[in-house]
């Protein structure tokens, strides 16, 4: 009665070797929790944000995911929220005359440092893009001592020239070119405040988006910051620049240039800023399916949604003619934490050999605070994380031929997603340029300039341009994806029970199936030569 028994074991044996699938059903019925007027938009610091935690963590423990060591499934952070008063104001003096420009209009600021009141007097300097770049042979800061200064800088990155097509990646943003670096490089300088000059093309924004967020509650990790920053119109840069004897477009440039040199300005700037500051305590959620390789299982592979959208507005905006005050955020992104709830409930059933980890970060909308404050903090040692892999507003459309995988040519994860996707008849999107910097915006990100390799997998919506391949009305679909951006941070962006989630099932099991290709294999995934943004001793 042998034969019985081996069949078992072969059988047995298959089976383990089987992929956990992921399934429809419990990705939509958590989606349309997540994205339910109950949950208020799930907001930072708001009533809507503390249910989806204790939601999540309800249902990690139900899905089988193992707590932290201390038992429960939160990671806990200190943010400061900070809104300035009316009473705040700057006043520029410059060339004998004195410009007081409108908040909201001309000008918006705050405080990132924590501070009630914040008042300075202090020189104004034009510091070009204000990059500091060694490996591109930069340096905006060359000769300048900025601190107790106020220092104007240009978004975006210097741009391509016929001798030096790839000069910052080309047409491609870097992450000099956000808004996120020049805040950050302005406090590693001592500078006294910051002002970034807005135009719709290098922000890749309206000036209605700084207007919006400074105009409500911002956050930031409880510790130092700028003092004052902000955003300051061109229109009022033109006119500042002018009064101060100087040439904007003359100044933009020079700032072209490895020559360019910090333009100290004729002009004095006075600040008043008053602030509205208040100190809560936000959660990351997180839960552990160990690994079963006794050496293997010591590291670890991280798949991160945020669970935060935009939460409830007293102000409202008209939607079908009636006020809603609720940014329910069903894409962006209920649909990522929804798919890492589903995912969980079948990876517990089937370990891997490193262990998976299933997190969801807080505060990504207000600047990836919650995985910036994991990477400081980590649950797991970065040196023993293999990757992480982000879902962020995923595909509500239809199945596709390919998955999108920007961001992971940079890295060993890009032959583990090609041979994931060949096993699943699945291409690889190609590769664009990334012109609005969509690779530095989600809390991937946080995990790279920490120096573990990660990307965004597969977000259809991130592209923007309809260019994936659908299996059904190729034409039709691309226009309703394209479609969504009208819906991007709007109280328009909510659930409807008619979406087709095959694509998004997709998605959630190509990333699975990655996660264990990289948790199965016997090595670290590895940056490429020239992409780490940080290093980790593994």
């Amino acid at each position: 009665m042998r034969f019985p028994f081996v069949l078992a074991a072969s059988l047995l044996s298959t089976a383990t070797l089987a992929q956990p699938l992921v399934a429809e059903a419990p990705l939509r019925a958590h989606l349309s929790f997540l994205a339910d007027d109950l949950l208020e938009g799930r907001g930072t610091g708001q009533r809507g944000g503390d249910l989806a935690v204790r939601y999540l963590e309800t249902q990690a423990a139900v899905a089988g995911l193992q707590p932290l060591p201390d038992g429960s499934y939160r990671q806990a952070l200190t943010i400061v929220g900070s809104k300035a008063l009316p009473s705040s104001k700057v006043t520029f003096s410059a060339g004998g005359k004195t410009l007081s420009p409108a908040f909201g209009q001309d000008i918006v600021f705050g405080a990132a440092n924590g501070q009630q009141k914040v008042a300075f007097d202090a020189p104004v300097v034009f510091a070009g893009y204000g990059i500091r770049a060694p490996e591109e042979n930069w340096d905006d800061f060359k000769g300048i001592d900025l601190k107790g200064k106020l220092v104007i800088m240009m978004v975006n990155d210097p741009q391509p020239t016929v001798a030096e097509p790839n000069r910052f990646a080309g047409k491609s943003l870097t992450w000099y070119g956000r808004w996120v670096y020049k805040y950050e490089e302005a406090l590693r300088q001592g500078a006294a405040g910051v002002l970034l000059i807005h135009t719709t093309a290098s922000a890749s924004y309206p000036w209605s988006v700084p207007a919006n967020g400074f105009g409500h509650e911002r956050f930031n990790l409880a510790g130092a910051g700028n003092a004052m920053e902000g955003w300051l119109q061109e229109d009022m840069a033109r006119t500042l620049f002018q009064a101060a004897g100087q040439d904007l477009d003359a100044l933009r440039a020079q700032a072209e240039t490895r020559e360019f040199r910090p333009v100290a300005l004729n002009a004095t700037v006075k600040v008043q800023l008053d602030s509205q500051i208040r100190s809560i305590e936000q959660f990351n959620v997180a839960g552990i399916v160990p690994g079963t390789d006794p050496k293997l299982k010591d590291e670890a592979v991280i798949y991160s949604a945020h669970w935060d959208h935009l939460g409830k507005d007293d102000e409202g905006s008209q939607r079908d003619g009636q006020s809603d005050h609720i940014y329910n955020g069903a894409i962006d992104n209920a649909s990522g934490a929804a798919a890492l709830l589903a995912m969980a409930q079948v990876a517990v059933k089937q370990p891997a050999r490193r262990t998976q980890i299933f997190l969801w970060p807080a505060g990504e909308e207000t600047g990836m605070l919650g995985s910036t404050a994991y990477t400081r903090k980590p649950l797991w040692p970065l040196a023993k994380t293999a990757a992480d892999l982000n879902l962020d507003s995923m595909n509500f459309v239809g199945k596709t031929h390919d998955i999108g995988v920007a961001g992971a040519e940079r890295s060993s994860l890009y032959a583990s997603a090609a041979k994931v996707a060949k096993r699943m008849g699945l291409r690889l999107a190609p590769t664009i340029p990334d012109l609005s910097g969509a690779f530095y915006r989600a809390d991937h990100f946080a995990f790279a300039k920490a120096g573990v390799p990660a990307f965004n997998v597969g977000s259809a919506v991130f592209s923007g341009d309809g260019s994936f391949d659908f299996v059904k009305e190729p034409k039709a679909s691309g226009e309703r994806l394209v479609a969504f951006k009208k819906d991007y941070h709007q109280v328009s962006d909510e659930y409807h029970p008619s979406w087709d989630l095959s694509g998004m099932v997709q998605q959630a099991q190509f990333t699975l199936n990655l996660g264990y290709e990289v948790a199965n294999d016997k090595n670290l995934p590895t940056w490429n030569k020239g992409e780490a943004f940080g290093k980790v001793k593994r």
